[in-house]
């Protein structure tokens, strides 16, 4: 169905902008340092899950709207910056105990899989990324518009998941050395905040 030539020119240029630090790489990072290698672990899942709907948004034509439509961009930007303001206060607030690995629990990683896949959901930049790189590997002759998203789409969600989750396992494990070390890790809360404030002013002024 996708022609091979088009396969091979895609596959590197995934992996080139998954290796490039970003707004999902810094989340996964933050949810790491902040919850454990776990949670860590989980955001990306969250992530990727996030890209796979996005993906699916494309071949239906929804990213087409977003882009074509100013008002419900900002919408979805703007709920995009509220959340990750709400996930900083968190971080600010939250009792240092919960650095300590003991404290990560399986709600910590589902919890880190449902917030990445809302990050990821409410960047509207993600849906732009999508109808602006993929349909140029799509040829509608060669079948489904849709089930060729999904196929680059998951191809690009390889390459970044496995990417954010090496980052998110091992941004966690510097949790569990520093956790006995309450002002050390209330230096790292108030990183992962800043880290979470930083991502909702990359939202607010960076616009395609």
């Amino acid at each position: 169905m996708i022609d091979p030539q088009s396969l091979y020119l895609f596959v590197p240029i995934a992996l080139a902008l998954n290796m490039t630090p970003g707004a999902d790489m810094l989340f996964c990072l933050g949810q790491g340092v902040r919850s454990g290698p776990k949670a860590g672990l989980a955001a990306s899942f969250g992530i990727a899950t996030g890209s796979l709907l996005h993906a699916i948004a494309g071949g239906l034509g929804l990213a087409a709207l977003i882009a074509a439509n100013p008002l419900a961009f900002e919408a979805i930007r703007w709920a995009g910056v509220g959340y990750l303001v709400y996930l900083a206060y968190r971080a600010f607030t939250a009792p240092v105990i919960t650095l300590a690995p003991s404290q990560v629990s399986r709600a910590h990683a589902l919890k880190a899989w449902r917030d990445g896949t809302f990050v990821c959901l409410l960047n509207p930049k993600v849906a732009i990324f999508m109808l602006a790189l993929v349909p140029q590997f799509v040829d509608p002759g060669r079948g489904s518009v849709l089930i060729q998203f999904l196929i680059f789409g998951t191809i690009l969600n390889i390459g970044g998941t496995a990417i954010n989750g090496v980052i998110g396992y091992f941004a966690g494990g510097i949790s569990g050395v520093l956790a006995q070390n309450r002002r050390v890790a209330r230096g790292l809360q108030v990183a992962t905040g800043s880290i979470f404030l930083g991502l909702a002013a990359r939202l607010t002024f960076d616009r395609p």
